[in-house]
């Protein structure tokens, strides 16, 4: 399985255009996390897992799962889960919904861990980045998992992978 995971872009549909034509095809999926400030009738939606962000004025569900391989990914926003205070609302959300993979954006800070299994990954926001890595200007994850192992590899605005940003974890 290998999927991309992009987050608040907050109307910058350009970088989402090029992602997409970097990635629409040769992936499994590209699972948008919210705050894309995209309109319903945008034909860019069509090639995206989308969910609603709290900036979003569009009908997107508030969040979505897919089973890709032996991984069930929940997608969503964050915002409803309260994540800006700690991931227990979200974890037990993802616990809900028997979700391997959990995708979600709302803070603008990239950031990756794994819990009882679970894999929680926020790819940061892809155009007003927050926190410690805000100064690389930009992140999305491609994460990639087979029957051991969970990869996350963060990229930057100009599509090309972060060095110091390259996670492994067991599964």
């Amino acid at each position: 399985m290998k999927i991309v995971a992009v987050s608040d872009n907050h109307g910058d549909r350009k970088i989402i255009e090029a992602i997409v034509d970097k990635y629409a095809g040769n992936f499994d999926g590209i699972f948008h996390c919210g705050d894309s400030e995209f309109s319903q009738d945008d034909p860019l939606i069509n090639k995206l897992h989308i969910v609603v962000g709290n900036m979003d004025f569009s009908e997107f569900p508030t969040d979505e799962t897919s089973r890709i391989d032996d991984e069930q990914v929940l997608v969503t926003h964050g915002h409803l889960q309260d994540v800006n205070n700690g991931l227990l609302n979200l974890e037990l959300f993802a616990r809900s919904k028997n979700a391997t993979i959990v995708l979600f954006g709302h803070t603008h800070q990239l950031g990756v861990t794994q819990d009882n299994g679970v894999l929680f990954v926020n790819p940061g926001s892809i155009s007003y980045p927050r926190g410690q890595y805000a100064s690389i200007g930009g992140t999305y994850a491609v994460i990639t998992a087979d029957a051991e192992h969970y990869q996350v590899q963060y990229y930057s605005r100009s599509l090309e992978p972060v060095n110091k940003l390259q996670f492994l974890f067991t599964k």
